[in-house]
């Protein structure tokens, strides 16, 4: 399909979680803009959700930028205590308010959804209304390292604990549906699983793919960047990197549309 068959077209984007590598979905939407395409509903798990907040605030790809390179992810007097989890989630609600301070789902330029994980029921919760900021904290919670969130007298986690590709909240309601998917497994050599730890993180990785394979084939267009892998999901010096890559496969895909 040509990107000029789009223009009368609704739009829905659905973001990934995967950490650091989640700032290529910054570059995703760098390239829809230049291409003039604009989502209509946005639902995001994780990083995606916080992304995906940002966008349908209206912030400016410079701002989502700055707001992952100003925010810390480790800061002393953020540790958890009497908590659990290393870093106390909650203590991150002032920064955000910063960039989202009207604190709300309805104050958003664009329709957003949202998933966290229910740790006490055991279920995925999809979230589109009420106060934004505590949600959205929960959905990024990755558990062991952010404690989890305490809304609406539940505990709540990383939504990719659940569902790492919400597409749920957009089928049947927009006519074209882009994926940024960083959660991205690619081949290893035997030399990648040579410890517990590495061993650890490609079966997680493959149980993520595969409980969203089926729901990542539904989008019209997927961006999918496999050199993501190579960045740590926690490595904050590979924010710039990881935008760089995003745009650049998103920007190469709709060339081949024009």
């Amino acid at each position: 399909m040509a990107i000029t068959s789009l223009e009368n077209k609704t739009i829905g984007l659905v973001l990934s979680g995967g950490g650091v590598r989640g700032m290529a979905h910054i570059g995703v939407i760098k390239a829809m803009e230049e291409v003039g395409l604009t989502a209509k509903i946005v639902s995001g798990s994780s990083v995606g959700a916080l992304v995906g907040a940002l966008y349908a605030n209206g912030n400016s790809v410079s701002d989502m930028l700055r707001f992952f390179k100003e925010t810390p992810l480790f800061k002393y007097n953020f540790f958890a205590i009497a908590k659990p989890g290393l870093i106390d989630t909650e203590r991150y609600v002032s920064i955000f308010k910063n960039y989202l301070p009207h604190d709300s789902f309805d104050a958003l330029e664009k329709e957003l959804c949202i998933v966290a994980t229910n740790l006490q029921e055991g279920e995925e919760a999809f979230i589109d209304k009420g106060e934004l900021i505590k949600p959205l904290l929960a959905s990024a919670a990755l558990p062991p390292v952010f404690s989890p969130v305490m809304y609406n007298g539940s505990l709540y986690a990383d939504g990719g604990i659940m569902n790492n590709f919400p597409l749920e909240p957009i089928l049947g309601k927009v006519d074209f549906i882009i994926g940024s998917n960083v959660s991205i497994v690619s081949k290893l050599q035997k030399k990648d699983l040579n410890n517990s730890l590495q061993l650890t993180g490609r079966t997680t990785g493959l149980m993520i793919y595969a409980i969203n394979r089926e729901k990542i084939k539904k989008c019209n267009i997927v961006f999918e960047p496999k050199s993501l892998e190579h960045i740590g999901i926690l490595d904050r010096k590979g924010i710039e990197k990881a935008y760089a890559i995003g745009y650049e496969t998103a920007v190469g895909k709709f060339k081949e549309m024009s």
